[in-house]
């Protein structure tokens, strides 16, 4: 990066890192470095060769982090992790939110994966410290070389929404004019922004909701970010506006800068052909599938994409297809040893989103390939010098198949370009003696000798990682042994625990089946004991008590089945539950029988409290003789049954001669009205 970069920018870059305390904790400090453009015209202006920006340090809270944002609103905010802005999702999107129009939070060190920062400042030449403060600083000058990716929550659709700034209230003798007033004032607005989104060619989308006089709202889906559009958030009178960027399903990472990076590049051939391209750090750049697509529409999507230094099958042989666009590109092949299964490519792609089968088949096998050579990656990486191009060091080595130090030394001496010297013409000393063809032959030998001893240690440190790694599988191996031990013990109490449910089960069962059969007896029991003391009365009479037989319900239904369980004969004492709703011939079924007296509970019906009074059968209340119930026997006190039949037949004496009074009213005020009287009753 030039002093040319930052001067060509107008607005700062703020690089952020946690100086002390805890994101989640309370009142985290965040270690702050400002890159301020320079004007070249500016006397105090560094030269060229001096510093790249203007820097400012300072150590702030997080409150006058965003205060500082706010004032300034930089062109970036760079940070080598987004979560140390927030301590989740929620709070990273509402600070996204919160960021002024143009400014982006960009994350230095990568996507969903990250690296380390100080391989990334390594790589690009960036001078780097531990210290929280020279992290800020790597942060803000990797991102002022347009190093990094965009943290973002939201699409480039902005919607811009129009609406009433106040109610149209509850009423009134105005509220018709009022309302038009609100609305009549709402499509104004609507109709003035709608012209400044035409002005400034932008592409939207307008959805009004119609009301008395005008508008209540209207809604502008604008294919643009909020700083692109000339309306901005406002509040006037009867009108507002509000500006608002539709928001993701979630947090996407976009790359400051699109390059042809080298990628790997999974494909499954077939009737639909599908092809996925995989980045060297195992994140999913793009999924392609075409069912019409031929074999350049393919590659050319590919070549857009990036460029392929591996193409992987997922199946086994690698099929002439993908062999086609193996030598097409020039790039390593990689196929499994079996056939992937399809439960193993559903677990490798399911943080992938994709729209088929195909896709997921062709994903899965750049995925695999990113697996198998994920450690060769890295030990590239590891051993290229920062001023080199990394990637493309892993592609000369890998589809190359050439060792990392010829590669290394071949594009040193190319000066990354493939050339011997800045221009690609040869730098040979004028001044050296020429070799002969035998010492020109003995230097390349040397030169592959030792090329050779490089490639072989390269090997043996793979080996020795290889053996590494057999010891770690061997120990997992033995702890996946331990716990299938442990695991085979637990499904052994397992077993016999169930086996001593079952044994209680049927043991409850059989106790269940035992109750019921005793059940049984005690009912055969009970019948059997009516049976023997079917002179009950008698008995009941000995204790001072009065036998009561129970009808549920004055109801002829009722009263037979009481007559089928007890038998209703002349004297008996009947409590009937519920005594309302019966009529005429259900009072005239019980005075058939002669009861000694009624308990009712509830009213009686006029029709069958007269039926009754005319047989002279006694009704009482139950509250004057409680009824006491043992299963189906009842008895009530004898002393408590005769007072009560004593207050009614006083009642009853009172009512025959208020009914023979009223009769001979009747009889008298007909013989003065000389009218012949009907037959009197006898």
């Amino acid at each position: 990066m030039t002093t040319r970069t930052i001067r060509a920018r107008d607005r700062p870059v703020f690089g952020v890192d946690v100086h002390s305390g805890d994101v989640r904790g309370d009142d985290p400090s965040y270690a702050l470095v400002i890159l301020d453009p320079v004007d070249e015209d500016d006397p105090d202006a560094p030269d060229a060769d001096g510093p790249m920006a203007r820097v400012t340090r300072d150590v702030v809270s997080f409150r006058k982090l965003c205060r500082l944002i706010d004032d300034r609103e930089p062109l970036y905010v760079a940070t080598d992790n987004a979560y140390e802005l927030a301590a989740d999702k929620g709070e990273l999107v509402g600070f996204l939110r919160s960021l002024p129009d143009g400014t982006r939070l960009v994350q230095v060190t990568g996507a969903e994966r990250p690296e380390p920062l100080s391989r990334v400042a390594s790589r690009h030449g960036i001078p780097y410290g531990k210290d929280p403060m020279k992290e800020a600083e790597a942060s803000a000058r990797l991102a002022a070389a347009n190093v990094g990716h965009e943290v973002t929550a939201f699409t480039d659709e902005t919607r811009v929404k129009v609406s009433r700034g106040r109610s149209t209230g509850k009423g009134g003798w105005s509220q018709d004019r009022y309302t038009r007033r609100i609305h009549g004032n709402v499509r104004k607005r609507t109709r003035q922004v709608q012209s400044k989104l035409k002005e400034a060619n932008l592409s939207f989308e307008r959805d009004v909701t119609e009301k008395y006089g005008g508008y209540a709202n209207a809604t502008f889906t604008v294919e643009a970010r909020p700083e692109e559009i000339p309306v901005s958030n406002s509040r006037a009178g009867d009108v507002r506006v509000e500006v608002e960027r539709e928001r993701r399903d979630g947090i996407e990472y976009e790359p400051l800068v699109q390059r042809r990076d080298r990628v790997i590049v999974g494909i499954d051939p077939g009737t639909t052909t599908a092809a996925a391209v995989v980045g060297l750090d195992g994140t999913v750049h793009a999924l392609y599938s075409s069912r019409t697509a031929d074999t350049a529409d393919v590659t050319e999507w590919i070549i857009e994409q990036g460029r392929p230094i591996i193409v992987a099958a997922d199946v086994e042989p690698m099929p002439e297809t993908v062999e086609k666009f193996r030598r097409s590109f020039d790039a390593a092949g990689w196929r499994p040893t079996t056939d992937l299964p399809v439960d193993e490519k559903l677990h490798r792609t399911r943080e992938a989103s994709y729209q088929n089968d195909h896709e997921r088949d062709a994903l899965a096998a750049a995925l695999y390939a990113y697996d198998d050579h994920e450690d060769q990656f890295e030990r590239i990486a590891a051993k290229t010098p920062p001023r080199l191009d990394r990637e493309a060091v892993i592609a000369g080595v890998v589809a190359g198949d050439a060792s990392v130090e010829s590669v290394i030394a071949d594009l040193s001496d190319d000066g990354g370009d493939g050339g011997d010297g800045e221009d690609g013409t040869d730098e040979t000393d004028p001044t050296e003696p020429e070799r002969t063809e035998e010492e020109e032959t003995i230097r390349r030998l040397r030169e592959r000798v030792e090329r050779l001893e490089s490639h072989a240690e390269s090997l043996e440190a793979d080996l020795a990682e290889r053996d590494e790694r057999i010891a770690e599988l061997e120990s997992e191996l033995e702890e996946a042994r331990r716990e299938e031990r442990i695991e085979a013990r637990s499904r052994r109490a397992v077993s016999r625990l169930e086996r001593e449910t079952d044994r209680l089960e049927r043991e409850r069962d059989e106790a269940r089946e035992t109750v019921a059969e005793l059940e049984g007896k005690v009912e055969t029991l009970k019948e059997l004991w009516r049976l023997d003391h079917s002179n009950f009365d008698d008995v009941a009479a000995d204790q001072g008590l009065a036998s009561v037989k129970v009808v549920e319900q004055f109801t002829l239904d009722a009263i037979e089945a009481a007559d089928e369980a007890y038998g209703l004969v002349a004297g008996d004492v009947v409590y009937l539950r519920d005594a309302s709703g019966a009529g005429r011939r259900t009072a005239e079924r019980l005075a058939e029988t002669e009861p000694r007296a009624v308990i009712r509970d509830g009213n009686l019906s006029d029709v069958a409290d007269q039926v009754l009074f005319d047989h002279d059968v006694p009704v009482v209340p139950a509250d004057a003789v409680p009824v006491r119930e043992v299963d189906e026997l009842a008895v009530a006190s004898e002393e408590e049954l005769e007072a009560a039949l004593g207050d009614w037949e006083r009642r009853a004496e009172r009512r025959r001669k208020a009914e023979k009074q009223e009769y001979l009213d009747r009889i008298i005020s007909g013989h003065r009205a000389g009218r012949t009287l009907p037959e009197t009753e006898e």
